[in-house]
């Protein structure tokens, strides 16, 4: 078994002038990154946190290289920040990658390893994908929220429109029966009706 490299940061030197593929997997506290040499070989394999200047201190000091990942919650805008760099980045579609998506043994450094495999024998392997440009990522979200808030209103007015049909049919219904018994107990014990009562009375006699 071959032994896994564990240089320090001044070890990238050696990292020049040698054609190099990575893979990366993303999480949402560290990542995993495994590098191929030219031959295939594992010369480097480490994690790091999921932050923009733990990936620029990482893979800014790299040659360009071919660089792979999954979609992902961070992949889009780890991928704008990887071309800035310089750097060959291939997205692969997740659900498409079936040696990651249906393996049983999850390991974020062996999908690390798969990801730079597969990009370093044929990209095509990985179904590459196009995230949007970080603008246009940014009107689809608005796009999104204001759909979210017209359902939110439409929602709201329909539940409105249900309560007030809702109290009106029954204002219709009792109306229409008349007052019950209870309503007709507390006319008799108003002195007021009954005095009207009784002066109805006179005039009737």
């Amino acid at each position: 078994m071959q032994k896994i490299s564990t240089m320090r940061t001044s070890g990238n030197r050696s990292f020049e002038g040698r054609q190099l593929t990575i893979g990366l997997d993303l999480g949402d506290r560290w990542s995993c990154y495994c590098v191929l040499n030219e031959v295939g070989d594992v010369i480097l394999e480490r994690k790091l946190p999921t932050s923009a200047e733990a990936m620029k201190q990482v893979f800014g000091k790299m040659p360009r290289s071919r660089m792979a990942l999954e979609t992902a919650a961070h992949s889009p805008w780890v991928s704008r920040l990887l071309t800035a760099l310089g750097h060959e980045v291939i997205v692969a579609h997740a659900r498409n990658v079936r040696l990651i998506g249906e393996s049983r043994r999850k390991d974020d450094r062996l999908d690390a390893r798969t990801l730079a495999r597969l990009a370093r024998i044929d990209p095509e392997l990985l179904s590459p994908v196009q995230h949007r440009s970080a603008q246009a990522q940014m009107h689809l979200m608005v796009i999104r929220a204001r759909a979210e808030l017209v359902s939110a209103r439409t929602a709201l007015v329909n539940s409105a429109r249900g309560l007030v049909k809702s109290y009106a049919q029954v204002r219709h219904a009792a109306v229409w029966v008349g007052p019950g018994p209870a309503a007709k107990r507390r006319v008799a014990r108003d002195p007021r009706a009954a005095a009207a009562r009784g002066r109805i009375a006179e005039r009737t006699y």
